[in-house]
């Protein structure tokens, strides 16, 4: 055969066989050890619009609402309150809640009625001098929409706020429509549970620090314990979301709070949010809020790891401002399942003068009770505090059962 015909063969060939595997390759073995099985992505409940525009439409719209209340779309996001309106939904007003509505204002900062200049729509503060929409504000509304990206943390003040409106809503009788969102702290439950003498705005309810519930699970908690005043029931709906289990890690997308910035800040958030009722700094004033922690009066000679926190966004004067902090830096901790005792119990130990160390009535709120900062205090270990916290976590976690909407 000339050389040029068996050459031609040879491609011919090499071209048939090719073409064989490619035909091949389509055919995926269901059973293979080697295919992905890719679980179908959360949607969140203000995707879900074809659940709950019918419920809104011809009504004057009440919302609640900040920077994380948003439908998600494959170029990005629109706040939901654009989006109902270019759904053609009446949207009178919306209600800020603490950092307010577009989440500027610092960590216990009050928050100011104003006017939002995108929409024109007004501003109602609910962290001002009112933190509970009055009968006035919700006289010309049919309904509230409440959409808020949580944490699961007791003293993150969006719980409190869902808590007041629905009670408001009840009283004057409103509806309220909760658009939930995943919890990313929603696969545990843990801490100190709150002391019925000692709630308030940072725990309103005798739940553990951690509770491992939803928004809408959680507002179905609050009507059905009868938790609000003079246990009056909000006439209440759900919008679930669709493919989420409470294992299930939801990374956020948006910041839920101008201190909270990524998924190593919201997972350290129970253990190094109590350091908020101590002089310690917890990262604020730096880029890792909640991630670290330190003081100047803490020992410098236990710690190889010093940081300077000064003004920024979110906190405009931060703990130990323009002084050197001594601690440990966390910031590469992956998602935790508990919440950790170990670090505020490293930073008294190595505090040079105790007396500096707890502002007593801001730990007893963030804590829930008196008793965490004696145990400390006494020189007891994370395992034995734990181990006094477990009684009370087992009573909420029969409680919880009743409630939970999803795995």
């Amino acid at each position: 055969m000339p050389i040029l015909s068996r050459f031609k063969s040879t491609v011919l060939l090499l071209f048939l066989m090719l073409s064989a595997c490619k035909g091949q390759q389509k055919e995926v073995n269901p059973d293979s050890e080697t295919q992905t099985n890719t679980p179908p992505a959360i949607k969140v409940a203000a995707n879900r619009t074809e659940a709950y525009l019918p419920l809104l439409k011809g009504k004057s719209v009440g919302i609640v609402a900040n920077p994380t209340s948003v439908v998600f779309k494959k170029e990005g996001h629109v706040h939901i309150v654009d989006s109902l309106l270019s759904l053609g939904v009446a949207v009178k007003k919306v209600f800020a809640p603490e950092h307010g509505f577009r989440g500027t204002a610092d960590a216990g900062e009050h928050v100011k009625d104003g006017v939002d200049t995108q929409t024109g729509l007004p501003l109602i503060s609910l962290y001002g001098k009112n933190k509970k929409p009055s009968k006035e504000l919700l006289e010309e509304l049919d309904v509230v929409v409440f959409d808020i990206q949580d944490v699961g943390v007791r003293f993150y003040t969006y719980i409190a706020t869902l808590e007041l409106v629905m009670e408001a809503c009840a009283e004057n009788n409103k509806p309220i429509i909760v658009l939930d969102r995943p919890n990313p702290n929603g696969h545990y439950v843990d801490g100190p549970t709150m002391m019925k003498e000692h709630a308030g705005y940072l725990g309103m309810n005798t739940i553990p620090l951690v509770y491992g519930m939803t928004m809408g699970e959680y507002a179905h908690m609050l009507n059905g314990e009868g938790w609000m005043e003079n246990g009056i029931k909000a006439d209440l709906t759900v919008i679930e979301l669709e493919n989420y289990t409470h294992e299930s890690e939801y990374h956020l997308p948006i910041r839920p709070s101008p201190n909270l910035p990524n998924d190593a800040s919201i997972t350290l958030y129970p253990s190094l949010g109590l350091f908020e009722g101590t002089n310690v700094n917890a990262g604020r004033g730096t880029e890792f809020q909640f991630q670290r922690y330190g003081a100047s009066f803490m020992d410098s000679t236990t710690y190889d790891f010093s940081y300077e926190p000064e003004p920024n966004f979110g906190s405009k004067k931060p703990k130990e401002e323009g002084k050197t902090c001594y601690g440990r830096d966390l910031s590469k901790t992956s998602r935790m399942n508990e919440v950790s005792m170990e670090w505020i119990i490293d930073a008294y130990n190595n505090t040079l003068d105790k007396s500096k160390f707890f502002l007593t009535s801001g730990f007893t709120k963030h804590a829930g009770t008196p008793l965490l900062q004696q145990q400390i205090e006494k020189g007891m270990t994370n395992e034995e505090i734990k181990a006094t916290w477990q009684d009370d976590l087992e009573s909420f976690k029969k409680i919880r059962e009743k409630y939970l909407i999803y795995d």
